[in-house]
Protein backbone atom coordinates (compact mmCIF):
# COMPACT_ATOMS: atom_id res chain seq x y z
CA UNK A 1 0.00 0.00 0.00
CA UNK A 2 3.12 2.48 0.81
CA UNK A 3 4.46 1.68 -2.37
CA UNK A 4 1.46 2.13 -4.22
CA UNK A 5 0.74 5.73 -2.44
CA UNK A 6 4.80 6.77 -3.35
CA UNK A 7 3.92 5.22 -6.85
CA UNK A 8 0.88 7.54 -7.36
CA UNK A 9 2.49 10.47 -5.74
CA UNK A 10 5.53 10.30 -7.54
CA UNK A 11 3.47 10.11 -10.88
CA UNK A 12 1.06 13.24 -9.75
CA UNK A 13 3.92 15.67 -8.89
CA UNK A 14 5.37 14.90 -12.63
CA UNK A 15 2.10 15.60 -14.33
CA UNK A 16 1.54 18.69 -12.30
CA UNK A 17 5.23 19.47 -13.45
CA UNK A 18 4.74 19.05 -16.97
CA UNK A 19 1.12 20.85 -17.59
CA UNK A 20 2.30 23.79 -15.42
CA UNK A 21 5.22 24.22 -17.23
CA UNK A 22 3.32 24.42 -20.31
CA UNK A 23 0.29 26.86 -18.65
CA UNK A 24 2.23 29.08 -16.37
CA UNK A 25 4.04 30.73 -19.43
CA UNK A 26 0.93 30.96 -21.05
CA UNK A 27 -0.55 33.03 -18.04
CA UNK A 28 2.07 34.66 -16.64
CA UNK A 29 3.59 37.89 -18.37
CA UNK A 30 7.13 38.70 -16.46
CA UNK A 31 9.73 36.18 -17.59
CA UNK A 32 10.92 36.54 -13.31
CA UNK A 33 7.64 35.80 -12.02
CA UNK A 34 7.04 33.02 -14.50
CA UNK A 35 10.78 31.77 -14.00
CA UNK A 36 10.08 32.02 -9.79
CA UNK A 37 6.46 30.26 -9.93
CA UNK A 38 8.03 26.86 -12.35
CA UNK A 39 10.95 26.63 -9.60
CA UNK A 40 8.23 26.66 -7.02
CA UNK A 41 6.06 24.41 -8.65
CA UNK A 42 9.21 21.82 -9.98
CA UNK A 43 10.51 21.29 -6.43
CA UNK A 44 6.91 21.12 -4.28
CA UNK A 45 4.18 20.30 -7.55
CA UNK A 46 1.82 19.90 -4.88
CA UNK A 47 2.14 22.83 -2.57
CA UNK A 48 3.18 24.83 -5.52
CA UNK A 49 -0.14 24.18 -7.46
CA UNK A 50 -1.99 24.98 -4.38
CA UNK A 51 -0.66 28.25 -3.79
CA UNK A 52 -0.33 29.32 -7.61
CA UNK A 53 -4.45 28.38 -7.63
CA UNK A 54 -4.43 30.90 -4.47
CA UNK A 55 -2.20 33.76 -5.82
CA UNK A 56 -1.13 33.29 -8.95
CA UNK A 57 -3.89 34.59 -11.13
CA UNK A 58 -3.17 37.60 -13.11
CA UNK A 59 -6.62 38.79 -14.42
CA UNK A 60 -9.01 40.31 -12.10
CA UNK A 61 -12.27 38.30 -11.80
CA UNK A 62 -15.07 38.58 -14.83
CA UNK A 63 -17.14 40.22 -12.33
CA UNK A 64 -15.29 43.44 -11.47
CA UNK A 65 -13.99 43.73 -15.73
CA UNK A 66 -17.80 43.52 -15.94
CA UNK A 67 -18.01 46.48 -13.52
CA UNK A 68 -15.31 48.48 -14.69
CA UNK A 69 -17.15 48.87 -18.19
CA UNK A 70 -20.34 49.82 -16.87
CA UNK A 71 -18.33 52.52 -14.69
CA UNK A 72 -17.07 54.18 -17.99
CA UNK A 73 -19.96 54.63 -19.11
CA UNK A 74 -21.44 56.39 -16.08
CA UNK A 75 -18.84 58.35 -15.89
CA UNK A 76 -19.47 59.28 -19.19
CA UNK A 77 -22.08 61.94 -17.50
CA UNK A 78 -18.82 64.18 -15.69
CA UNK A 79 -17.20 64.92 -19.38
CA UNK A 80 -19.44 67.94 -20.43
CA UNK A 81 -18.92 69.39 -16.42
CA UNK A 82 -15.38 68.65 -17.02
CA UNK A 83 -15.23 70.18 -20.41
CA UNK A 84 -17.66 73.33 -18.79
CA UNK A 85 -15.00 73.69 -15.55
CA UNK A 86 -11.67 73.57 -17.60
CA UNK A 87 -10.65 76.46 -16.99
CA UNK A 88 -10.88 75.53 -12.81
CA UNK A 89 -10.05 72.17 -12.83
CA UNK A 90 -7.04 71.56 -15.46
CA UNK A 91 -3.49 72.48 -14.77
CA UNK A 92 -1.07 73.77 -17.35
CA UNK A 93 2.39 72.39 -16.75
CA UNK A 94 5.44 73.16 -18.35
CA UNK A 95 7.43 71.45 -20.67
CA UNK A 96 9.72 69.56 -18.31
CA UNK A 97 6.63 68.52 -16.88
CA UNK A 98 4.17 68.35 -19.52
CA UNK A 99 5.87 64.68 -20.91
CA UNK A 100 5.21 63.41 -17.38
CA UNK A 101 1.62 63.98 -16.63
CA UNK A 102 0.33 63.08 -20.19
CA UNK A 103 1.76 59.48 -19.33
CA UNK A 104 0.12 59.54 -15.71
CA UNK A 105 -3.15 61.20 -17.36
CA UNK A 106 -2.88 58.17 -19.85
CA UNK A 107 -2.02 55.33 -17.41
CA UNK A 108 -4.28 56.69 -14.56
CA UNK A 109 -7.07 58.56 -16.67
CA UNK A 110 -6.87 61.98 -14.62
CA UNK A 111 -5.57 64.99 -15.48
CA UNK A 112 -3.09 67.36 -13.12
CA UNK A 113 -5.83 69.84 -11.59
CA UNK A 114 -5.12 73.37 -10.68
CA UNK A 115 -5.76 75.52 -7.47
CA UNK A 116 -4.93 73.42 -4.92
CA UNK A 117 -3.20 73.72 -1.10
CA UNK A 118 -1.57 70.52 0.65
CA UNK A 119 -0.67 70.46 4.72
CA UNK A 120 1.41 67.45 5.37
CA UNK A 121 0.70 65.70 8.56
CA UNK A 122 3.32 63.70 10.16
CA UNK A 123 2.06 63.87 13.54
CA UNK A 124 -0.71 60.78 13.85
CA UNK A 125 -2.39 62.10 16.59
CA UNK A 126 -2.93 65.37 14.58
CA UNK A 127 -4.12 63.23 11.99
CA UNK A 128 -7.06 61.73 13.57
CA UNK A 129 -8.17 65.40 15.22
CA UNK A 130 -7.87 67.07 11.95
CA UNK A 131 -9.94 64.21 10.23
CA UNK A 132 -12.96 64.28 12.49
CA UNK A 133 -13.29 67.85 13.14
CA UNK A 134 -13.63 68.05 9.37
CA UNK A 135 -16.19 65.44 9.88
CA UNK A 136 -17.72 67.07 12.42
CA UNK A 137 -18.09 69.93 9.90
CA UNK A 138 -19.60 67.54 7.03
CA UNK A 139 -22.94 69.24 5.69
CA UNK A 140 -23.68 66.62 2.66
CA UNK A 141 -21.56 63.56 2.40
CA UNK A 142 -18.25 61.73 4.42
CA UNK A 143 -16.42 59.41 2.21
CA UNK A 144 -14.17 56.71 3.86
CA UNK A 145 -11.53 54.19 1.82
CA UNK A 146 -8.97 52.80 4.45
CA UNK A 147 -6.74 49.36 4.01
CA UNK A 148 -6.72 49.26 7.42
CA UNK A 149 -9.52 50.70 9.96
CA UNK A 150 -8.73 49.52 13.46
CA UNK A 151 -11.18 49.81 16.80
CA UNK A 152 -8.54 51.37 18.48
CA UNK A 153 -8.75 54.62 20.50
CA UNK A 154 -7.72 56.63 17.16
CA UNK A 155 -10.60 54.20 15.54
CA UNK A 156 -13.30 55.08 18.00
CA UNK A 157 -13.12 58.47 17.65
CA UNK A 158 -13.69 58.46 13.70
CA UNK A 159 -16.48 55.94 14.32
CA UNK A 160 -17.81 58.21 16.31
CA UNK A 161 -17.63 61.21 14.26
CA UNK A 162 -18.73 59.27 11.84
CA UNK A 163 -21.95 58.66 14.44
CA UNK A 164 -22.36 62.13 14.92
CA UNK A 165 -22.63 63.29 10.85
CA UNK A 166 -24.81 60.26 10.35
CA UNK A 167 -27.43 61.78 12.96
CA UNK A 168 -27.62 65.24 11.47
CA UNK A 169 -27.92 63.72 8.54
CA UNK A 170 -24.92 63.66 6.64
CA UNK A 171 -24.46 60.32 4.24
CA UNK A 172 -21.19 58.29 5.54
CA UNK A 173 -19.97 56.00 3.30
CA UNK A 174 -16.99 53.57 5.08
CA UNK A 175 -15.25 51.28 2.12
CA UNK A 176 -12.39 49.14 4.31
CA UNK A 177 -9.90 46.14 2.82
CA UNK A 178 -11.77 42.87 4.00
CA UNK A 179 -8.25 41.67 5.38
CA UNK A 180 -6.44 44.80 6.50
CA UNK A 181 -9.49 45.92 8.45
CA UNK A 182 -11.51 42.64 9.66
CA UNK A 183 -11.93 42.81 13.17
CA UNK A 184 -14.02 46.26 12.42
CA UNK A 185 -15.76 44.30 10.26
CA UNK A 186 -16.71 41.84 12.73
CA UNK A 187 -16.80 43.80 15.26
CA UNK A 188 -18.22 47.51 14.58
CA UNK A 189 -20.29 46.83 11.25
CA UNK A 190 -23.60 45.54 12.37
CA UNK A 191 -23.85 48.39 14.99
CA UNK A 192 -22.79 50.67 12.39
CA UNK A 193 -24.94 49.87 9.31
CA UNK A 194 -28.32 50.29 11.82
CA UNK A 195 -27.07 53.73 12.72
CA UNK A 196 -27.09 54.49 9.05
CA UNK A 197 -23.73 54.31 7.96
CA UNK A 198 -23.00 52.61 4.86
CA UNK A 199 -19.95 50.46 5.50
CA UNK A 200 -18.93 47.35 3.21
CA UNK A 201 -16.06 45.44 2.80
CA UNK A 202 -13.91 45.48 0.23
CA UNK A 203 -12.01 42.29 -1.97
CA UNK A 204 -14.08 39.79 0.62
CA UNK A 205 -11.91 36.62 0.78
CA UNK A 206 -14.76 34.49 0.16
CA UNK A 207 -17.49 35.82 -2.24
CA UNK A 208 -18.12 33.45 -5.77
CA UNK A 209 -19.79 36.45 -7.32
CA UNK A 210 -17.83 39.34 -6.54
CA UNK A 211 -14.65 38.36 -6.36
CA UNK A 212 -13.03 34.52 -7.93
CA UNK A 213 -9.66 35.54 -8.12
CA UNK A 214 -6.65 35.80 -6.07
CA UNK A 215 -6.95 36.52 -2.14
CA UNK A 216 -3.99 38.42 -1.52
CA UNK A 217 -5.09 41.38 -3.98
CA UNK A 218 -5.98 43.99 -1.48
CA UNK A 219 -7.26 47.42 -1.24
CA UNK A 220 -3.88 49.40 -0.17
CA UNK A 221 -5.51 52.91 -0.57
CA UNK A 222 -5.94 55.81 1.96
CA UNK A 223 -8.36 58.43 0.84
CA UNK A 224 -10.94 60.28 3.27
CA UNK A 225 -13.38 63.33 0.76
CA UNK A 226 -15.82 65.72 2.72
CA UNK A 227 -18.27 67.06 1.31
CA UNK A 228 -16.36 66.98 -1.88
CA UNK A 229 -14.09 69.78 -0.58
CA UNK A 230 -11.83 68.38 1.79
CA UNK A 231 -9.61 65.15 1.43
CA UNK A 232 -7.18 63.26 2.84
CA UNK A 233 -4.53 60.67 1.42
CA UNK A 234 -0.73 58.88 2.12
CA UNK A 235 0.27 56.22 3.81
CA UNK A 236 -1.52 56.73 7.68
CA UNK A 237 -4.30 53.94 8.25
CA UNK A 238 -6.82 54.51 10.61
CA UNK A 239 -5.01 52.92 13.93
CA UNK A 240 -3.03 53.91 16.70
CA UNK A 241 0.69 54.71 15.92
CA UNK A 242 2.33 51.21 17.49
CA UNK A 243 -0.28 49.22 14.82
CA UNK A 244 -1.27 46.70 17.94
CA UNK A 245 2.59 46.22 18.53
CA UNK A 246 4.28 46.17 21.77
CA UNK A 247 7.63 46.62 20.53
CA UNK A 248 8.42 50.51 20.96
CA UNK A 249 10.90 50.00 18.13
CA UNK A 250 8.10 49.34 15.75
CA UNK A 251 5.66 52.66 15.91
CA UNK A 252 5.13 53.64 12.59
CA UNK A 253 6.09 56.95 11.03
CA UNK A 254 3.36 57.57 8.89
CA UNK A 255 2.79 61.00 6.69
CA UNK A 256 -0.71 61.99 5.47
CA UNK A 257 -2.04 65.19 3.19
CA UNK A 258 -4.86 67.17 4.05
CA UNK A 259 -6.17 68.58 0.61
CA UNK A 260 -8.53 70.85 -1.13
CA UNK A 261 -9.36 72.56 -4.09
CA UNK A 262 -9.69 70.46 -7.39
CA UNK A 263 -7.60 67.79 -6.67
CA UNK A 264 -10.09 66.91 -4.40
CA UNK A 265 -12.43 65.95 -7.09
CA UNK A 266 -10.25 63.47 -8.47
CA UNK A 267 -9.54 61.55 -5.24
CA UNK A 268 -13.57 61.28 -4.95
CA UNK A 269 -13.78 60.07 -8.77
CA UNK A 270 -11.45 57.33 -7.41
CA UNK A 271 -13.57 56.93 -3.94
CA UNK A 272 -16.97 56.33 -5.86
CA UNK A 273 -15.71 54.25 -8.50
CA UNK A 274 -14.07 51.76 -5.75
CA UNK A 275 -17.02 52.20 -4.22
CA UNK A 276 -19.41 51.38 -7.72
CA UNK A 277 -17.45 48.04 -7.81
CA UNK A 278 -17.91 47.17 -4.57
CA UNK A 279 -21.86 48.09 -4.66
CA UNK A 280 -23.28 48.33 -7.73
CA UNK A 281 -24.78 51.73 -6.18
CA UNK A 282 -25.47 54.79 -8.44
CA UNK A 283 -25.31 57.39 -7.14
CA UNK A 284 -26.12 60.95 -8.63
CA UNK A 285 -22.78 62.01 -9.86
CA UNK A 286 -23.36 65.53 -9.71
CA UNK A 287 -24.23 66.34 -5.50
CA UNK A 288 -20.97 64.81 -5.20
CA UNK A 289 -18.95 67.18 -7.86
CA UNK A 290 -19.83 70.81 -6.48
CA UNK A 291 -18.10 73.62 -8.57
CA UNK A 292 -14.56 73.76 -7.54
CA UNK A 293 -13.15 76.34 -5.63
CA UNK A 294 -8.87 77.56 -6.02
CA UNK A 295 -7.39 76.78 -2.57
CA UNK A 296 -3.76 77.68 -3.63
CA UNK A 297 -1.20 77.46 -6.42
CA UNK A 298 -0.38 73.68 -6.60
CA UNK A 299 -0.67 71.17 -9.37
CA UNK A 300 -1.76 68.54 -8.15
CA UNK A 301 -1.90 64.76 -10.36
CA UNK A 302 -4.12 61.98 -8.92
CA UNK A 303 -2.59 58.47 -9.89
CA UNK A 304 -4.53 55.62 -8.61
CA UNK A 305 -3.57 51.75 -9.32
CA UNK A 306 -4.19 48.31 -9.05
CA UNK A 307 -4.89 45.10 -11.24
CA UNK A 308 -7.94 46.43 -12.86
CA UNK A 309 -5.70 49.87 -13.91
CA UNK A 310 -2.76 49.73 -17.01
CA UNK A 311 -0.54 47.19 -15.66
CA UNK A 312 2.17 48.76 -13.72
CA UNK A 313 1.23 52.12 -13.79
CA UNK A 314 2.35 53.73 -11.18
CA UNK A 315 6.21 52.31 -11.48
CA UNK A 316 5.82 53.03 -15.21
CA UNK A 317 5.20 56.95 -14.13
CA UNK A 318 8.12 56.92 -11.77
CA UNK A 319 10.39 55.77 -13.94
CA UNK A 320 10.00 58.17 -16.45
CA UNK A 321 10.43 60.60 -14.17
CA UNK A 322 13.84 59.16 -13.28
CA UNK A 323 15.15 58.91 -16.69
CA UNK A 324 14.22 63.32 -16.60
CA UNK A 325 16.20 63.20 -13.25
CA UNK A 326 19.11 65.47 -13.70
CA UNK A 327 20.20 66.30 -9.80
CA UNK A 328 18.89 64.44 -6.57
CA UNK A 329 16.71 61.61 -5.44
CA UNK A 330 15.23 60.72 -2.29
CA UNK A 331 13.02 57.91 -1.53
CA UNK A 332 11.52 56.60 1.57
CA UNK A 333 9.24 53.47 1.61
CA UNK A 334 9.17 50.52 4.29
CA UNK A 335 9.48 47.90 1.55
CA UNK A 336 11.81 48.26 -1.17
CA UNK A 337 11.95 45.12 -3.84
CA UNK A 338 12.51 46.27 -7.58
CA UNK A 339 12.01 44.57 -10.54
CA UNK A 340 14.38 44.51 -13.71
CA UNK A 341 12.79 47.92 -15.01
CA UNK A 342 13.26 50.14 -11.95
CA UNK A 343 16.97 48.67 -11.49
CA UNK A 344 17.96 49.57 -14.53
CA UNK A 345 16.14 52.90 -14.30
CA UNK A 346 17.98 53.79 -10.93
CA UNK A 347 21.27 52.39 -12.56
CA UNK A 348 20.95 54.83 -15.27
CA UNK A 349 20.06 57.63 -12.99
CA UNK A 350 23.40 56.91 -11.29
CA UNK A 351 25.55 56.83 -14.39
CA UNK A 352 24.01 60.42 -15.14
CA UNK A 353 25.76 61.70 -12.29
CA UNK A 354 22.18 61.75 -9.88
CA UNK A 355 22.50 61.62 -6.35
CA UNK A 356 19.92 58.81 -5.30
CA UNK A 357 19.24 58.41 -1.62
CA UNK A 358 17.19 55.45 -0.73
CA UNK A 359 15.51 55.57 2.90
CA UNK A 360 14.55 52.44 5.26
CA UNK A 361 13.43 51.08 8.53
CA UNK A 362 16.14 49.59 10.09
CA UNK A 363 13.72 47.11 11.46
CA UNK A 364 10.67 45.72 8.96
CA UNK A 365 7.51 44.38 10.70
CA UNK A 366 7.65 41.89 7.88
CA UNK A 367 10.35 39.03 7.60
CA UNK A 368 10.31 37.99 3.75
CA UNK A 369 10.20 41.40 2.71
CA UNK A 370 12.40 42.73 4.68
CA UNK A 371 14.72 40.33 3.95
CA UNK A 372 14.48 40.16 0.39
CA UNK A 373 14.57 44.41 0.41
CA UNK A 374 18.54 43.76 2.05
CA UNK A 375 19.48 41.71 -0.92
CA UNK A 376 19.47 44.13 -2.89
CA UNK A 377 21.74 46.58 -1.08
CA UNK A 378 25.05 45.50 -2.00
CA UNK A 379 23.89 45.92 -5.76
CA UNK A 380 22.19 49.16 -5.13
CA UNK A 381 25.21 50.69 -3.36
CA UNK A 382 27.71 49.33 -6.29
CA UNK A 383 25.56 51.35 -8.38
CA UNK A 384 26.06 54.44 -6.49
CA UNK A 385 23.09 54.18 -4.17
CA UNK A 386 23.04 55.59 -1.24
CA UNK A 387 21.39 53.53 1.65
CA UNK A 388 20.01 54.95 4.96
CA UNK A 389 18.20 53.10 7.99
CA UNK A 390 16.03 55.00 9.93
CA UNK A 391 16.24 54.01 13.44
CA UNK A 392 13.13 56.66 14.97
CA UNK A 393 10.56 53.83 14.64
CA UNK A 394 9.60 51.98 11.06
CA UNK A 395 9.23 54.89 8.64
CA UNK A 396 6.00 54.35 6.55
CA UNK A 397 5.87 57.17 4.53
CA UNK A 398 6.01 56.30 0.91
CA UNK A 399 7.47 59.37 -0.95
CA UNK A 400 10.39 60.04 -3.83
CA UNK A 401 11.11 63.10 -4.58
CA UNK A 402 12.89 63.90 -7.74
CA UNK A 403 14.91 67.25 -8.11
CA UNK A 404 13.12 70.35 -7.34
CA UNK A 405 10.60 69.34 -10.36
CA UNK A 406 8.23 66.52 -9.53
CA UNK A 407 7.61 64.55 -6.38
CA UNK A 408 5.28 61.40 -5.40
CA UNK A 409 3.66 60.64 -2.76
CA UNK A 410 0.61 58.12 -1.34
CA UNK A 411 0.28 54.83 -0.26
CA UNK A 412 2.53 53.06 -3.14
CA UNK A 413 5.72 50.88 -1.48
CA UNK A 414 8.48 50.37 -3.71
CA UNK A 415 8.06 46.95 -4.20
CA UNK A 416 6.08 44.33 -6.95
CA UNK A 417 3.19 44.30 -4.35
CA UNK A 418 2.25 47.69 -4.88
CA UNK A 419 3.23 48.18 -8.24
CA UNK A 420 1.03 45.15 -9.73
CA UNK A 421 -0.73 43.62 -7.62
CA UNK A 422 -2.63 46.55 -4.82
CA UNK A 423 -4.76 48.88 -5.37
CA UNK A 424 -2.99 51.99 -4.41
CA UNK A 425 -3.77 55.91 -5.09
CA UNK A 426 -0.57 58.75 -5.44
CA UNK A 427 -0.36 61.72 -5.68
CA UNK A 428 1.68 63.66 -8.28
CA UNK A 429 2.83 67.15 -7.23
CA UNK A 430 4.50 69.55 -9.75
CA UNK A 431 5.02 72.77 -7.78
CA UNK A 432 8.17 73.72 -6.44
CA UNK A 433 7.31 74.94 -3.11
CA UNK A 434 5.11 71.46 -2.37
CA UNK A 435 8.19 69.53 -3.69
CA UNK A 436 10.89 71.62 -1.04
CA UNK A 437 8.11 70.73 1.77
CA UNK A 438 8.10 66.72 1.12
CA UNK A 439 11.82 66.91 0.50
CA UNK A 440 12.72 69.26 3.66
CA UNK A 441 10.75 66.20 5.52
CA UNK A 442 12.65 63.53 3.93
CA UNK A 443 15.62 65.61 4.85
CA UNK A 444 14.49 65.12 8.65
CA UNK A 445 14.24 61.10 7.88
CA UNK A 446 17.15 61.07 6.63
CA UNK A 447 18.77 62.82 9.93
CA UNK A 448 17.85 60.03 11.79
CA UNK A 449 19.22 57.59 9.64
CA UNK A 450 22.21 56.12 9.68
CA UNK A 451 24.09 55.63 6.28
CA UNK A 452 24.98 51.93 5.22
CA UNK A 453 29.05 51.09 4.88
CA UNK A 454 29.30 49.14 1.68
CA UNK A 455 32.39 47.56 2.79
CA UNK A 456 30.71 46.72 6.14
CA UNK A 457 27.70 45.17 4.84
CA UNK A 458 29.93 43.00 2.34
CA UNK A 459 31.21 41.56 5.48
CA UNK A 460 27.92 40.55 6.94
CA UNK A 461 27.68 37.13 7.72
CA UNK A 462 26.59 33.87 5.65
CA UNK A 463 23.53 33.23 7.68
CA UNK A 464 22.13 36.66 6.59
CA UNK A 465 23.15 36.43 3.54
CA UNK A 466 21.14 32.84 2.83
CA UNK A 467 18.11 34.39 4.32
CA UNK A 468 18.67 37.30 1.74
CA UNK A 469 18.53 34.79 -1.14
CA UNK A 470 15.88 32.89 0.00
CA UNK A 471 13.80 35.78 0.34
CA UNK A 472 14.63 37.07 -2.94
CA UNK A 473 14.11 34.41 -5.12
CA UNK A 474 10.44 34.82 -3.61
CA UNK A 475 10.18 38.55 -4.40
CA UNK A 476 8.37 38.11 -7.84
CA UNK A 477 5.73 36.62 -5.65
CA UNK A 478 5.61 39.07 -3.02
Amino acid sequence: MISDFLQYSFITQWIIRIIMFFYIPRRQKNPITTLAWLMVIMMFPWFGLILYLVIGAQQPPKYRLEQKEKLKKILEDLYPWIHKNKDKLIAVLDNKNLETSMIIQKLGGLPPTRGNSVEFISNPYLFIEKLTADIDSAEHHVNLLYYIFENDDSGKKVINALERAAERGVTCRLLVDSVGSKNLIKKEFPRLKKLGINAVGALPMISFKRYLGRIDWRTHRKIAVIDGKTAYTGSQNIINPDYGHRDPDLVWRDLAARLQGPVVLSLQRVFLSDWFIETDEHIDLNSYFPIPEPKGDIPIQVLPSGPIYSPGNYERSLINALYHTKNKVIITSPYFIPDEAMMHALETACRKGVEINIILPEKSDQFLPGYAARSYFEELMEMGIRIHLYTDGLLHAKSASLDKDISFFGSSNFDIRSFYLDFEIDLVFYEKDANLTLRAIQEGYLEKSVELNAEEWKNRGFKQRSLESIARLTSPML
